[in-house]
């Protein structure tokens, strides 16, 4: 596998992986990445995207060249071996609230399918963050059934409410704050993905597997009331 790289700024370098973007691509990223932050002195903050690896670093520690020699040396090393075992959460999500899941009936006509398929098509699968991005917290996830492949919306909405869990594309998402937004929204969890009141705001981390599992309006109202009181905790392991 080749890697370029370039500068950004004075204090930072794009380090571009190439091949398909996909779950062996993402993998060789993170484990770049982990390899990074262990070995290479004078690094800052490292943020994965799709194919690609933004490292700060601090020039006073380091250059911009031996950081790049030092990356080098390092990309064969990177691969499954070296990354410790992926986390598995798991988050409420009630699908079947139409308050809640507002697009679930429009987006299983438009399928073919109806509410219940759509509704355990989307909770039966297992999903990889790729990496967090667009919001704090938000993930960009892969794992979505094909059959649940839909257009985004033509004009996305002004107002989406965090927690809302969609799908547009071949993505899933969670939105991890309020926001505008262009999928077409399922359902919604009421555990917080983003929440800056914690020590740790960001509940999901790249690398980790994801799993919906189905509630009625009665479960999410208590999660939610728990999650309020500091009483509740995601099932993660």
């Amino acid at each position: 596998m080749s890697v370029a790289f370039h500068p950004a700024g004075d204090l930072a370098a794009l380090v571009e992986l190439d091949g398909e973007v996909g779950v062996e691509l993402s993998m060789r990223l993170r484990a770049l990445e982990m390899l990074i932050s262990k070995n290479v002195e004078g690094i800052v903050e490292t943020v994965p995207a799709f194919r690609s690896l933004l490292v700060y670093y601090d020039p006073r520690a380091i250059g911009y060249q031996a950081l790049c020699d030092s990356i080098m040396a390092l990309l064969p090393q990177a691969r499954s071996a070296v990354m410790p075992p992926s986390r598995l959460v798991e988050l409420p999500c009630c699908y079947d609230d139409p308050e809640l899941g507002f697009e679930l009936d429009v987006v299983a006509e438009r399928l073919g399918l109806t509410a219940a398929e759509v509704i355990a098509l989307h909770s039966g699968a297992e999903y990889l963050v790729y990496f967090i991005g667009f919001a704090p917290g938000q993930p960009y996830l892969t794992g979505m059934p094909e059959r649940l492949v839909i257009p985004r919306l033509e004009t996305p909405r002004t107002h989406t409410a965090a927690g809302s869990v969609g799908i547009g594309g071949t993505q899933s998402c969670i939105y991890a704050v309020e926001s505008p937004g262009g999928f077409w929204v399922l359902g919604r969890t009421p555990v917080p993905i983003y929440d800056r009141r914690v020590a740790e705001p960001i509940l999901l981390l790249p690398g980790d597997r994801l799993r919906f599992r189905p509630v009625d309006r009665r479960e999410f109202d208590d999660v939610a009331a728990a999650v309020a009181a500091r009483k509740y905790r995601p099932v993660i392991t």
